[in-house]
């Protein structure tokens, strides 16, 4: 006579559990092994480099590798240094209008888009609102300089003259400089946020609009109701992204104003401010000093704006 014996989905789901507590096991050594060359790189290029330039924002130092032990002296000099706050005022003055104005206007511009009857004229109005997105920065800074020439030879300062208006030195008056990179980068960036937000629009339910349609909904109600309620998930994760993208501004401020972040320091960026020290001054310490300095500063802005969002849902 044969015994069996039973196992209830209870038992058998806690000794799965159990036999899963084990770190390595011969069937995960095929899984770990791909991973080996991904985890090199993300030690050899991204955790070494961290620890290192750590390590080198407590020296006094004028390359990677010697220098004397300082302490916090590096800190210290890079929050007394005047120039490194003007940095970040002006790469928070560029980033907050370049975030509040990319994302807002791309989510209204992919609202649009999504709306079209025509797949046609979609797929249309996507391929162009996304065309200035392939260009390279480098290209896009040298246009700009162009468009916005200081001079009468410029084409919106020959269009302002049309209006009986003056020319504006756009990148040569610190009045303007820094709206002017903003105009620039909403250019460039513009198409890509839009995108994705046509994409998340996709996801909404078309039963929640057929509702609101019963109950005498018009299309901006539905839009303020039922679009941006829904997608802020995905407004939050490009007010991040964006923020984070603006807060290490480099290429196009160095194009423009150079290494001094001209005219009169309007452009200099905290990013533009660390390659200074590090590659003219060659003061690598402070260089890293200031990196790190930055780098708190952006997460601190990322953990603010995840818990508003997080109190918000709570609420």
């Amino acid at each position: 006579m044969q015994t069996t014996t039973q196992t209830s989905p209870g038992n058998s789901s806690k000794l799965v559990l159990k036999r899963r507590k084990k770190i390595f096991t011969k069937r995960d050594a095929a899984g770990y092994l791909f991973s080996v060359p991904l985890l090199i790189g993300i030690f050899g290029f991204a955790i070494y480099p961290m620890i290192g330039a750590l390590i080198l924002s407590f020296k006094k130092s004028s390359s990677s590798f010697e220098g004397s032990w300082t302490g916090f002296s590096n800190y210290k000099y890079v929050l007394t240094d005047s120039m490194f706050w003007t940095s970040i005022y002006n790469t928070l003055y560029m980033g907050a209008f370049t975030v509040i104005l990319g994302v807002s206007s791309s989510f209204i511009l992919a609202s649009l888009i999504h709306n079209v009857a025509s797949s046609k004229w979609r797929n249309f109005f996507k391929g162009v609102y996304f065309l200035p997105n392939v260009v390279s920065l480098v290209a896009t800074s040298i246009l700009f300089s162009f468009l916005f020439s200081p001079g009468e030879e410029g084409l919106l300062n020959y269009v302002l003259g049309l209006l009986g208006m003056k020319p504006i030195g756009w990148f040569t008056d610190p009045s303007y400089s820094r709206f002017s990179i903003v105009l620039m980068t909403l250019w460039g960036m513009l198409g890509y946020n839009t995108i994705i937000f046509i994409a998340a629009l996709t996801s909404v339910p078309r039963d929640l609009y057929e509702a609101a349609e019963v109950d005498g909904a018009n299309w901006f109600q539905k839009w303020l109701y039922i679009t941006v309620p829904y997608l802020k998930p995905i407004i939050i994760f490009m007010v991040i992204i964006g923020t984070i993208n603006a807060m290490k501004r480099f290429t196009d401020v160095w194009l423009i104003g150079g290494t001094a972040g001209n005219p009169a320091g309007s452009l200099m960026t905290a990013v533009l401010y660390i390659y200074r020290n590090a590659f003219l001054a060659s003061q690598m310490g402070i260089a890293t000093a200031a990196s790190y300095i930055l780098f708190m500063i952006i997460l601190i802005l990322t953990i603010i704006m995840l818990y508003s969002n997080k109190k918000n849902n709570l609420d």
